[in-house]
């Protein structure tokens, strides 16, 4: 008996009339990417820079010093700060941030000179240090030093007197019940909130922003509480400011997507809490191994950190409490100066200030003579020297060197371009042999601060006495 065709083969019998052929199950075709598709943007595989801006060549391997104008000198004016000019550039400071130089509001202000972060006029200066041509005069003398200036600028919110109260109301956030506020939830009953929803603030404020860098050519700004403000307004304020000229722009926040396209450096809050703890005795060093793991394998590879032991955020704004590191403050400073970052010194850092300045109020630094200038000016001359320090991509990874005190001792290594630096600290009230796991960086080294010489074997013993430190280097800073 003839058997009928099944449904399989007719259907087959049926495509092949119609000059086609079932379908068959096939394997995956797998594509093998060449050198030259590798180069293509569009390619999805390819690993892209998040950081996007580019970093004037100039903070390559840049300091970064904070200057309180009002209390710097008795006068605390321009022209007084003007002397410490070369003591600064001796130092090797790079960078100096004016904090705010605006006029200051007097409606609400807080004590008899109110806070520098109540601005009244954002085209203005401030009377109380001298006028708008002494403002130039300096700007003109920190440049003809190679150094540069960046204003503390407040874009968040104003005086209650700023007369764009008046102007322009409706560029504020209000209450429920219609009036000016403080920026919700902080007692800073002496200014009021701004509202970036309105075009028109965003617009006179990037004007004002690059009113300062055509006309008085600062070189960038330092931008209080940035991260309150959108961040589309500060990316399109960069590109303006960059067309007038290339410009260095430090947030005052501790988030990656501000490094995209809109500031180089944030703050490094983190490191500053682990080493404090550290310092004061409240933790141990754990924190500070998950801080650099944190920073080498999630923080931006070409973004900048400022790194510090002291600002005036630390110093305290009431000058009612001082944030000191105790016996551990040299092994912080060093530490500050060698992770991947930009140091930063406070206004009289430098001659061992040990009080908090008042915020509100004149309260004039003593200057005198200090162990803290010779080891920043020891450590500064490293990082313009040794690209192993330098700055975001322009330096070298942190890498971690092992050791038999993990509980007390920090040992780590940088490398750019056949330089060198290995710090190993001891943050710790008790004295330390310890012994390095040091193989891969085995070679002959200049200690920093002694110059003695070092040969590393892979497996050295060093001695620290309680909250000391070495900064080995080699390269072209140390022939050996």
């Amino acid at each position: 008996m003839r058997k009928k065709p099944s449904l399989f083969l007719l259907a087959s019998f049926l495509l092949s009339l119609l000059g086609c052929e079932p379908k068959r199950e096939t394997a995956p075709t797998v594509t093998v990417t060449t050198n030259a598709q590798e180069q293509n943007e569009d390619d999805p595989y390819r690993p892209k820079p998040y950081v996007e801006l580019t970093h004037p060549e100039w903070s390559r391997n840049a300091t970064i010093y904070e200057v309180n104008i009002r209390q710097y000198t008795p006068e605390g004016t321009f022209k007084a700060f003007e002397a410490h000019l070369p003591r600064l550039k001796e130092m090797g400071v790079d960078i100096l941030w004016l904090m705010p130089i605006h006029p200051i509001g007097e409606k609400n202000r807080k004590g008899s000179l109110g806070s520098y972060y109540s601005v009244k006029d954002y085209y203005g200066v401030n009377p109380e240090f001298g006028t708008k041509e002494d403002f130039k005069a300096l700007v003109q003398k920190i440049h003809d030093l190679g150094m540069h200036v960046i204003l503390d600028w407040v874009a968040n919110h104003s005086a209650w007197d700023n007369p764009l109260t008046q102007q322009h109301p409706e560029w504020y956030t209000k209450t429920a019940e219609g009036n000016f506020q403080p920026t919700p939830w902080y007692d800073w009953e002496d200014i009021i909130d701004f509202d970036y929803d309105q075009p028109g603030i965003r617009k006179y404020m990037t004007e004002a922003l690059t009113y300062w860098v055509r006309e008085l050519d600062v070189d960038g700004y330092r931008c209080d509480v940035a991260g309150f403000m959108p961040l589309d307004f500060w990316e399109n304020a960069r590109t303006e400011l960059d067309a007038v000229k290339p410009v260095f722009m430090l947030a005052e926040w501790e988030s990656r997507d501000l490094h995209r396209r809109a500031f180089d450096m944030t703050y490094s809050w983190s490191l500053w809490d682990r080493m404090h703890e550290v310092c004061t005795g409240k933790e141990k060093i754990g924190g500070l191994v998950e801080y650099m793991a944190h920073d080498v394998s999630s923080f931006p590879k070409n973004g900048f950190r400022m790194t510090f032991t002291d600002n005036h955020d630390k110093n305290s704004w009431e000058g009612t409490q001082y944030t000191n590191f105790g016996p551990g403050l040299e092994a912080a400073m060093v530490m500050a100066s060698t992770v991947n970052g930009m140091p930063l010194v406070y206004s009289g850092q430098e001659a061992g200030l040990d009080r908090s300045l008042k915020f509100f109020e004149k309260d004039t630094i003593t200057w005198k003579t200090h162990r803290n200038a010779e080891i920043y000016k020891k450590l500064f001359e490293l990082k313009h020297q040794n690209r192993a320090l330098w700055n975001g991509a322009w330096g070298g990874e942190m890498v971690r060197i092992f050791n038999d005190k993990p509980e007390q001792v920090i040992s780590f290594y940088r490398e750019k371009n056949g330089d060198k630096v290995i710090p190993i600290i001891n943050f710790s009230n008790q004295p330390v042999k310890v012994k390095l796991n040091a193989k891969t960086q085995a070679g002959r080294y200049k200690e920093l601060f002694t110059n003695k010489s070092y040969e590393l074997k892979g497996d050295d013993v060093i001695s620290l006495g309680p909250w000391k430190y070495l900064v080995l280097h080699s390269g072209n800073t140390a022939p050996l």
